[in-house]
């Protein structure tokens, strides 16, 4: 059987240490008990007490059916991953001597990851001793991030580490709506 790490973290029954509780939930009126009074009522109902938040004084408890509970509470971790949206990091490598037509190339791909809603890492690499015209490296840069800034804005100035320089381009705010509507429209196919 797989072991449940949310049923680990919630106390029932007897598993409760205290000498009154608080009782909430559906139909009760929140009102302190003792804890064989709580547990009384939790049997006459033929459900369980369930300690909700450990850390009030004292202790709050809900008269529920346990496996109903945890099930609710999986519903709602699912739901709320659902809803998340993942961002992801798209990668485009310039060389300090980059032609237009490649940049062009590259910019055209950048702006399509930016409009759905991914950061672009840009960098330069230099190789040998291209690390001298670490000038045209930045302003290489300098022109990307001015011809993307309708689709994102920088994050940070280029920095240089070993033989890249490196920026990070976040996509306005409607990019990561409309990934958002790509997945869903991909789940409901």
């Amino acid at each position: 059987m797989k072991k449940d790490n949310l049923s680990d973290q919630y106390q029932v029954n007897e598993q409760i240490r205290a000498r009154e509780v608080r009782i909430v939930g559906e139909g009760f009126e929140p009102k302190v008990v003792s804890l064989r009074d709580a547990l009384k009522m939790a049997d006459d109902m033929e459900l369980d007490l369930v300690m909700i938040s450990p850390n009030a004084v004292p202790p709050v408890c809900r008269i529920v059916d346990f496996s109903k509970f945890l099930y609710q509470l999986k519903k709602k971790q699912k739901e709320a991953k659902a809803k998340q949206v993942k961002i992801d990091v798209k990668e485009i490598r310039f060389g300090p001597q980059t032609d237009d037509h490649d940049y062009n190339f590259k910019l055209k791909h950048a702006m399509e990851f930016l409009k759905s809603g991914d950061k672009v890492k840009a960098y330069v690499f230099f190789r040998g001793r291209s690390i001298l015209f670490k000038e045209q490296g930045e302003n290489l840069l300098a022109r990307f991030t001015k011809d993307l800034e309708e689709y994102g804005k920088q994050e940070q100035a280029p920095i240089l580490e070993g033989k890249r320089m490196t920026i990070f381009i976040s996509p306005k705010k409607g990019g990561a709506a409309k990934k958002q509507d790509a997945v869903q429209e991909n789940k409901e196919e």
